[in-house]
């Protein structure tokens, strides 16, 4: 911890910096790759599938295994922009560029499930003939390859907003697999075609409220929000429960990016050791919130106080003024 104080305001900084914190998007690199493989090369199967059997279900499917094939580059390209190192342009790094790409996601997961919505209204009024065997084995294959890729991303959906993306849409395909096989299945002993649509309109919209979780996350770190597991009036109090502080203000906490949270505050420290302070205050906020990276400033009263007296001052001195003014005159 580094502080610098300003004889003039009787303030202090306290800078705490920790690049431990959080799961980088980094370490799943080396699974997301492997699930990126999975879903291209099934990707491809699919279309080609959907394409011979007529099958809506599986086109509905092979979308939405592009948007996963997507989501898994773009986690990936947003992963190495975000280890370039800061520079004097963007002070706090690259980090951001992986919430741009989790919310870009979303919008391409709404996009899907729009235009599923009406191709499968199209084949509600004009049926196609579909071959209900071809559609079972690939949805198959689909299921056994959406399932090893959520193996491989299940770690770190949880801590990194970008492989959440990417695992909600591989989960959704996973869903949409076993969907696909009981349309097949169902269409095989019954001929009730307009089964492929309905399971295709089931998948678009089973994802729907996990996509709106998903932009409403990333949306909130992009407008700086507070994270979803910070309780500003919890900080606020455990802060003003330290020796010698008297008032927290201008308590404000947001996130670069999944995990990497940072915290400023001005705390009233009238009588207490300055240095003292800081250091209980980083080690409070590092133990009980996991908050890291944060920057303090201490003030022997409040910027209320602050301003009061300055006015004062300023109201003395034009006084004084005045008054040297009417003296001026009378002589």
């Amino acid at each position: 911890m580094s502080d610098s104080k300003n004889s003039h305001h009787g303030h202090t900084h306290s800078h705490s910096h920790n690049h431990s914190h959080g799961i980088s998007g980094e370490s799943h690199s080396q699974r997301l790759w492997w699930a990126l493989g999975l879903t291209t090369s099934f990707l491809i199967i699919e279309i080609v599938g959907g394409l011979l059997t007529q099958s809506l279900a599986l086109l509905s499917d092979a979308a939405h295994m592009f948007t996963d094939t997507a989501a898994l580059a773009i986690a990936l390209a947003a992963i190495q922009i975000a280890k370039r190192p800061a520079d004097q342009k963007r002070t706090y790094g690259y980090h951001r560029f992986e919430i741009l790409a989790a919310a870009f996601n979303a919008i391409l997961l709404f996009a899907v499930a729009f235009y599923i919505v009406y191709e499968a209204w199209q084949r509600f009024q004009h049926p196609a003939p579909i071959q209900s065997m071809g559609m079972l084995w690939i949805a198959v294959i689909g299921l056994i390859i959406n399932v090893l890729a959520m193996y491989l991303l299940v770690g770190g959906q949880k801590d990194n907003l970008n492989v959440k993306g990417a695992y909600l849409e591989v989960l959704s395909d996973a869903l949409g697999s076993v969907g696909v096989i009981i349309g097949a299945i169902v269409i095989m002993f019954t001929g009730w075609l307009w089964v492929d649509s309905l399971i295709a309109v089931a998948i678009g919209f089973w994802v729907l409220p996990r996509t709106w979780v998903l932009l409403r996350d990333s949306l909130n770190i992009l407008l700086e929000g507070v994270p979803a597991n910070v309780s500003l009036d919890q900080i606020s109090a455990d802060l003003k429960q330290l020796e010698g502080v008297d008032e927290v203000h201008d308590l404000h906490v947001w996130a670069l990016t999944s995990g990497k949270s940072s915290l400023t505050a001005h705390l009233v420290v009238p009588n207490a050791d300055v240095q003292q302070t800081l250091e209980a205050a980083r080690e409070l906020l590092a133990q009980q919130h996991q908050l890291h990276h944060i920057t303090l400033q201490c003030e022997r009263y409040s910027c209320a106080m602050a301003e009061v007296n300055a006015h004062q001052f300023l109201q003395g001195d034009s006084s004084a003024s005045n008054q040297t003014h009417g003296h001026s005159h009378q002589h």
